[in-house]
């Protein structure tokens, strides 16, 4: 099981393709806020929906300074096919070795319909300018997540 980030914590670095192929890196945020949300699949319906509410809050949290990175283990092709049938905005990159899912905590075992297995946990880790994690949430809810972490950095 992986380590959970706790806040204070040095977020692990990482560089991963995007939906393009493209890397991209923690490195390439320096001095910028970001949050990394981890989810389970592209083309799911509460994949979409936390895809689709973080694009549409993105203007907002770029006002207040934090970039958005969604990190899955699909490979860029399916992201750019989740990207372009979503009109999506926020960054997608993939981790298909879940090395930086299982860094964040967020590849493990969980709960599934009472069973337990081995999988991408739902996670968001905010991290500061200084790469330190500000705060990092575990099994969250795709639904009414975004307005939660809003509503928790009081933007």
């Amino acid at each position: 099981m992986s380590e959970r980030l706790q806040p204070g914590d040095t977020a692990p670095a990482f560089t991963l393709p995007d939906a393009d192929g493209k890397p991209v890196s923690l490195a390439d945020y320096a001095g910028r806020k970001v949050i990394a949300y981890f989810y389970p699949a592209a083309l799911t319906p509460g994949c979409t929906k936390q895809a689709c509410d973080f694009t549409d809050n993105l203007d907002l949290l770029a006002q207040h300074g934090y970039d958005v990175v969604g990190i899955s283990p699909d490979k860029p092709e399916k992201l750019a096919k989740f990207r372009e049938k979503e009109s999506l905005k926020v960054t997608l990159v993939g981790d298909p070795e879940k090395e930086v899912l299982t860094a964040y905590g967020a590849f493990g075992e969980k709960k599934m319909y009472g069973k337990t297995v081995t999988g991408v946990i739902r996670s968001t880790v905010v991290i500061d300018e200084q790469g330190k994690v500000e705060r990092a949430l575990y099994n969250v809810r795709a639904t009414g997540h975004v307005a939660k972490i809003i509503k928790d950095l009081g933007l």
